[in-house]
């Protein structure tokens, strides 16, 4: 069983580490020209909402497609994956983890099909008509069946933070708030349930805990320490960017790639937030308002007088607790080492061969 969780969690790495550029890229764009940002600028902040709905989910998908079926695949899977975009309004990238990888199976097990029955001089034409068709039909089935049953397993996750909110058990909200930040639903989260909470509860006390559930720059920032102490290859070296548009930048979807690669590290992540809140609670911490974007510099700016120290160490408490487990999953489980497209090939070969699990 764990063999099979490292082969799983191997092939998805391989569709997300190769772009963590194209994620980097999209951080810096962010942290500097949407309106919170350090140079707020509205022509270059239009690039932010095509890049993280449109092109991130399409090099996912054809990723996942190359990975079975080399080009070919990639080609009908970033294809593929336009259904489920089209489908939802949340980013798609676990909808092109599914899509980049089946449309590549699905492509390759066609082309054996009439591998040797097509007449010469019509290779061309059926190839790409094949692969044409198909990926119309995938895309189609993409948004009207993969897209809304992965944005209802979103729904599902917003919906359970809310039952535990309403319960007051806070720390336990972690368990829904860090899968679904990892899936893009962290402004829907923090803007769309706990801000209007923690209003009405800052206008009562003058100070809210709701505000730092879901922005705690702590989590996220131990994560990252620990792919960069603990990992290896590409994740190891981009970390360290990563950290800086993380904690000081406040864009904290750039560390949500690293966690999709290394899934089991979301465990990380959520005893990372669950220790902060419990702080949190114990101390009577609180925001006045929500820090945007989730930087530690944002953070100060609305802490209110007297409640530095609890803040500070909670966000400390978070990133060694993180950082920590982290560590320790990752010598557990190593994450997989992608560094060249040569090892991308490899990879897809020793997928073909059945030692990596598909997905479908």
């Amino acid at each position: 069983m764990r063999e099979k969780v490292q082969q799983l969690g191997g092939f998805m790495a391989h569709m997300i580490i190769p772009n963590l550029g194209a994620f980097i890229a999209w951080g810096l764009i962010t942290a500097f020209f949407i309106p919170t940002g350090w140079t707020p600028n509205e022509t270059l902040a239009k690039l932010v909402g095509p890049m993280i709905v449109y092109l991130l989910p399409i090099l996912i998908g054809f990723a996942g497609g190359k990975l079975v079926y080399d080009v070919r695949g990639g080609v009908v899977g970033a294809a593929a994956t336009m259904g489920v975009i089209v489908g939802t309004d949340v980013p798609m990238f676990i909808g092109a983890m599914i899509m980049g990888p089946l449309a590549g199976y699905l492509i390759k097990k066609l082309d054996e099909l009439w591998e040797e029955r097509i007449p010469i001089g019509f290779e061309l034409l059926v190839n790409n008509f094949s692969a044409g068709i198909l990926a119309a039909i995938l895309a189609i089935i993409g948004n009207l069946l993969i897209g809304p049953v992965v944005e209802g397993l979103s729904n599902a996750l917003g919906a359970g933070v809310q039952v535990l909110i309403d319960n007051r058990m806070l720390p336990l909200a972690h368990l829904f708030i860090e899968p679904a930040k990892v899936l893009f639903l962290n402004n829907a989260i923090n803007h769309g349930i706990l801000a209007p909470l923690g209003v009405a509860q800052a206008q009562e006390t003058g100070r809210s805990v709701l505000f730092m559930l879901e922005t705690n720059p702590g989590p996220g920032l131990g994560v990252l320490l620990a792919f960069w102490f603990a990992g290896k290859g590409m994740v190891k070296e981009s970390a360290p960017g990563a950290i800086i548009i993380h904690f000081f930048g406040g864009i904290h979807e750039i560390f949500f790639p690293y966690i999709l690669a290394h899934p089991v590290m979301i465990i990380a992540q959520i005893v990372g937030g669950m220790a902060a809140t419990l702080w949190f609670i114990i101390t009577g911490a609180g925001l006045v308002a929500t820090p945007s974007p989730g930087s530690i510099f944002a953070y100060l700016a609305v802490t209110p007088p007297g409640q530095h120290f609890s803040v500070l160490v909670g966000i400390l408490i978070a990133a060694v607790v993180s950082f920590a487990a982290g560590t320790f999953i990752l010598k557990i489980y190593p994450v997989k080492d992608v560094e060249s497209e040569e090892e991308l090939d490899e990879a897809a070969a020793r997928h073909d061969s059945g030692e990596m699990a598909t997905t479908s």
